[in-house]
């Protein structure tokens, strides 16, 4: 039997639901992590998640392998990230606090994880093309090709748009690049 995303698809469309189960087993994961990194709220990137994998299977019916399964599934998580992102104000740092750790090396550790706070925050701060293209290709590992087909655009305007984020991620960090936190 062909177990390749498409074919599952294709059971799906049908009403498979081991099909569905083996999709979403195989999927939900990375999907999970994805909206994570765009959202940077574990209980919403839950909600992206499991909405996405609800339109897999509402919408197998109508599904054409236009694209590989991953990069629809991908552009579907992301284009929810998107609009969560527009609807939803976003909580000042000065909110969260201070983070103490009292084991052994707990300075360098709490060193390490202000800079990866730091730089989550002047990720989600970029404009919402910017901050997908960014998470897409470094977080996720996807090729230029790739992201502009999540994004519906061209690879040279992906080019731009990580050219343009990584421009203001300097901007914003240049204080911690220069090392004067």
């Amino acid at each position: 039997m062909d177990d390749s995303d498409e074919a599952l698809m294709a059971l799906v469309a049908r009403g498979d639901e081991p099909a569905y189960r083996a999709l979403t087993r195989r999927h939900l994961p990375a999907m999970l992590g994805l909206a994570r990194r765009i959202l940077g709220n574990a209980a919403d990137a839950e909600d992206v998640a499991q909405e996405a994998m609800l339109r897999v299977w509402t919408h197998a019916p109508r599904w054409q392998p236009l694209a590989a399964f991953r990069t629809w599934l991908t552009r579907v998580v992301v284009n929810l990230c998107l609009d969560r992102k527009r609807r939803a104000r976003w909580v000042a740092l000065e909110a969260a606090g201070e983070l103490v750790d009292p084991a052994p090396g707990a300075g360098d550790t709490a060193e390490h994880d202000e800079r990866e706070r730091m730089l989550a925050v002047a990720i989600a701060e970029l404009p919402a093309r910017q901050r997908t293209a960014i998470v897409l290709t470094y977080g996720e590992g996807m090729s230029n090709a790739q992201v502009a087909d999540i994004l519906g655009t061209s690879v040279s305007a992906v080019e731009t748009l990580l050219v343009r984020g990584k421009q203001n991620l300097r901007a914003r960090l240049v204080h911690v690049i220069d090392g004067e936190e």
